[in-house]
């Protein structure tokens, strides 16, 4: 099909995902345990539909330019980051996007990567005129419901390839949502959907009619799926023989950190506020986010330290009760509690309880919170020994983030912007050191999802005997040549006022949420125009 009408299915898309909102709404809280006039509502309405039909608008748009013959890096600003790196200014991408506002992101280039490559890479695989026919089998994520459905059109736009979604069993029901969303690329035949057991999906992976495989969960299920178990996957990887010879692309999560910068000039309302911030970092979605921060690292010589882990653990007591449905959860939550009986437990779900353990050693190598993925409401604290200035400071914090914790998909920085002012150039120097596929400055990385022009992955370099949070990228709306990308960089506001859209205290997110969802879906100006002024209106009052 020619681009314009690849550009076409997306507005289909777009329309079929809006009529379907609703369904796929309650059949998601459904799952959850959320009732659909709770606050909480609003995440499965921001992470489901609207996280769709946003990525159809931004892919639409980049695919407009590519039709007019022209590259969509001619529409956003061209930056610079150390180590000869370029940088892309993705958010805001199209014009809807100015409704999130006092947020930006930018896509990092890989060191020496030129914009005449990188706009000659864009869209490489669509536009092959000799592209051979290929199916990509999904294996969807069973936490975000839209994480599926954004990995097909990362099959379609990115891999020029059709797609088979094999859906977690936990999201069954949302099965039927899933295909009327899609219905017009089901019709077409370049889209299927399914569900079933592991077996299924084995049988799947191992069927010679799928050219690659793309899953989102822990490594775990990956190394499974490429090694096998027991002492079959010993020998595999001893010889180097992996039970799946075709291409492996994951997105795996690991131990997230936020790194809490020190400055003697923080109010008590900055305190509360960062806090609150990070609570929410590790709440989301009830805790199971592989993007969800586990460790919160600050110095141990800093004045206000004390001040905010108190005030982070009121913030994770005060968040509304969820129920902590993924399964595995007390069992996990179990394992720290075993190892750390000094923990505060804050309340929640009381089978799966908030979880908090401060004076984690950062010496010890084989600490359990940072090695293994909690999936779950728990979060660990670092203090680390030396100095309080903030520039070595964040060079010792980085250099544990990096070294001592698992994975890297993601990782925060709250700074005061006055020690942003004064570190300058050095704190993109700092940025370039830390290893992580998405970072967020006074944001969560996990904001970078709603972002449909930001990269979403591990940060490059990982293998599928070392496979870490993952193998290459997904989403990617101006769609780059994955070889190209480092990394997406988030910026938030210092003072995030009114309280952002994904805190988990927002009382109007439901609200809210289901308009932005039309607002976002409905292509007619006249009509979205009043639907995002009563969006920004309930937005005001969360």
């Amino acid at each position: 099909m020619p681009l314009s009408s690849k550009r076409e299915l997306l507005r289909s898309v777009r329309a079929a995902t809006l009529a379907s909102a609703a369904d796929w709404v309650r059949a998601a809280c459904a799952i959850k345990g959320i009732s659909l006039d709770e606050p909480a509502a609003g995440e499965e309405w921001s992470t489901g539909p609207y996280s769709l039909i946003t990525a159809t608008s931004a892919l639409e748009k980049t695919l407009t330019l590519l039709t007019a013959g022209r590259s969509p890096i001619s529409q956003v600003t061209v930056g610079r980051a150390p180590g000869k790196r370029s940088t892309l200014e993705v958010f805001p991408y199209v014009t809807k996007d100015a409704v999130l506002r006092d947020i930006d992101a930018r896509v990092w280039l890989r060191p020496g990567v030129t914009l005449e490559e990188a706009r000659a890479g864009i869209a490489r695989e669509l536009r092959r005129p000799d592209a051979p026919p290929r199916v990509t089998l999904v294996l969807g994520a069973g936490n975000i419901t839209a994480i599926p459905a954004l990995d097909v059109l990362s099959a379609l736009f990115h891999e020029n390839s059709a797609a088979i979604v094999k859906l977690n069993p936990l999201t069954d029901g949302m099965l039927p949502s899933i295909e009327a969303a899609f219905a017009p690329l089901i019709e077409l035949g370049v889209v299927a959907v399914t569900r079933g057991d592991s077996e299924l999906g084995q049988r799947l992976i191992d069927d010679d009619r799928i050219d690659r495989v793309h899953l989102t969960g822990s490594k775990q299920s990956h190394d499974a799926i490429v090694w096998g178990e027991g002492e079959e996957a010993d020998r595999r990887r001893e010889a180097g023989e992996p039970r799946v010879t075709k291409p492996v692309t994951s997105e795996l999560g690991g131990v997230g950190p936020a790194i809490i910068v020190p400055n003697e000039r923080w109010s008590d309302e900055n305190v509360d506020a960062v806090a609150r911030n990070v609570a929410t970092q590790r709440l989301h979605n009830s805790g199971f986010n592989c993007v969800a921060t586990q460790i919160v690292i600050l110095p141990e010589a800093w004045a206000k330290a004390d001040a905010f882990v108190d005030r982070l653990r009121h913030h994770l007591a005060a968040a509304p009760a969820r129920p902590a449905y993924y399964p595995g959860a007390s069992r996990r939550q179990l394992a720290v509690i075993t190892e750390h009986p000094d923990a505060n437990v804050l309340g929640g779900d009381p089978n799966v309880p908030r979880t908090v353990v401060d004076h984690l050693d950062p010496e010890k190598a084989d600490e359990h919170l940072f090695t293994q993925e909690a999936f779950g409401p728990v979060l660990g604290v670092v203090r680390l020994a030396g100095t309080r200035e903030p520039a070595p400071f964040l060079d010792s914090a980085i250099a544990f983030a990096n070294d001592r914790l698992a994975g890297s998909l993601s990782a925060s920085i709250h700074i005061h912007p006055s020690t942003l002012e004064e570190l300058d150039t050095r704190f993109d120097e700092s940025i370039a050191n830390l290893r992580y596929g998405t970072i967020g400055v006074n944001a969560w990385g996990g904001t970078v999802f709603g972002m449909p022009g930001g990269t979403w992955g591990a940060f490059p370099g990982q293998t599928l005997a070392d496979v870490g949070s993952g193998i290459g990228i997904v989403h990617n709306a101006l769609l780059l040549d994955p070889a190209h990308v480092e990394r997406t960089v988030a910026h938030g506001p210092w003072h995030a006022q009114p309280t952002p859209l994904w805190y988990v205290g927002n009382r109007t997110a439901h609200v809210t949420a289901r308009r932005l969802t039309r607002f976002a879906g409905i292509d007619s100006w006249a009509i979205a125009a009043p639907i995002g002024a009563a969006a920004l209106d309930s937005y005001r009052r969360g």
